[in-house]
């Protein structure tokens, strides 16, 4: 089975193009699908150029619009990571309908042709953005934690679950959904779940003026993206039929991380104010004892480390 290739749906993206990488580098066959609505190339750029060719193939392509059976019959994956998303908490308040598109029916569309072309498993991207709001004493919360969702997004990422666990109960397609904290790292843009990290970066390297939405006592368990993609790629052999929840179980305020990297950047400039967003939570993390029982994973990389790694990349390369 390790000759077959593996196929990374959204994988022009933040989460997506590190997978890619991390499984060439493994010695494993790639195929990359994009529509590159919010992935770019350049984060491909690196395993297109050299010493992967031949291992890795990359398509354009809308999941939503048919192109994943010809993909499938075509290459014949063995498993397939499904991080393609809308992943906007803000936009799927203003248009829920796009969200749901995007996330159910993508999903779907997806399963389907995983199971006409007879795959072996499907892993999952989910996100802590699909429960609500929890209490202080509750947290970080485990997966017998259930609330719904505080935003369209969540909501949609909610039903993606069940489709997974129904295409598992009618047709034998494995999964393993992994419900992700905030993650953060190289690639990451100043836009979706989770950007604060290269929002207040981009803005403090250019100078600009960074925003803190509420007061910015609120807080996030920010996890590296090196430690998601092995807790993805461990995902694909373990974890079978599980919803397992990849976090550090450490939260961070906001105001906490604006002060971190206003220090490593030498950032002048206190931030600008605004009244907090719509849809999103106050406090969460995330307690991933049983991603450790079920995959052997941890969280190795800390908030430190991830945020010199993540500036040392930005230096280089710039955000936007």
């Amino acid at each position: 089975m390790a000759d077959r290739p593996i196929l990374v749906t959204g994988g022009a993206g933040f989460i997506g193009s590190n997978l890619v990488a991390r499984l060439l580098e493994d010695g494993r066959q790639v195929i990359a699908v994009d529509d590159l609505s919010t992935g770019s190339l350049e984060n491909l750029s690196e395993v297109r150029s050299g010493r992967h060719r031949g291992r890795f193939t990359f398509e354009h392509l809308d999941i939503r619009r048919g192109g994943l059976h010809a993909v499938m019959e075509r290459h014949r994956p063995e498993v397939v990571h499904h991080l393609a998303a809308q992943v906007d908490v803000r936009r799927s308040v203003e248009d829920p309908l796009h969200d749901a598109e995007v996330n159910v029916l993508g999903t779907v569309a997806l399963l389907e042709a995983a199971r006409s072309y007879g795959l072996r498993k499907v892993v999952y991207a989910s996100s802590v953005g699909s429960y609500g709001e929890p209490s202080l004493e509750e947290l970080p919360i485990d997966e017998d934690y259930d609330r719904p969702a505080a935003s369209p997004y969540g909501a949609s990422k909610r039903v993606a679950l069940d489709y997974l666990a129904t295409y598992r109960e009618l047709y034998g397609l494995e999964f393993t959904a992994l419900t992700l904290a905030n993650v953060y790292g190289p690639h990451q843009t100043t836009s979706g779940e989770g950007g604060v990290v290269a929002t207040f970066i981009g803005r403090m390297l250019d100078g600009q003026p960074v925003t803190i939405y509420g007061d910015g006592e609120q807080t996030r368990d920010f996890v590296f993206v090196d430690d998601v993609v092995h807790a993805l790629v461990l995902a694909a052999s373990r974890g079978d039929g599980q919803r397992l929840l990849i976090g550090t179980a450490q939260r961070t305020s906001i105001n906490q991380l604006f002060t971190a990297l206003a220090a490593a950047t030498a950032y002048p400039h206190e931030p600008l104010r605004e009244p907090p967003r719509r849809g999103e939570v106050r406090h969460s993390a995330l307690d991933a004892r049983r991603a450790a029982a079920a995959l052997g994973w941890k969280p190795w990389t800390t908030l430190e480390e991830g945020l010199a790694a993540t500036l040392r990349w930005a230096a280089t390369r710039g955000l936007r």
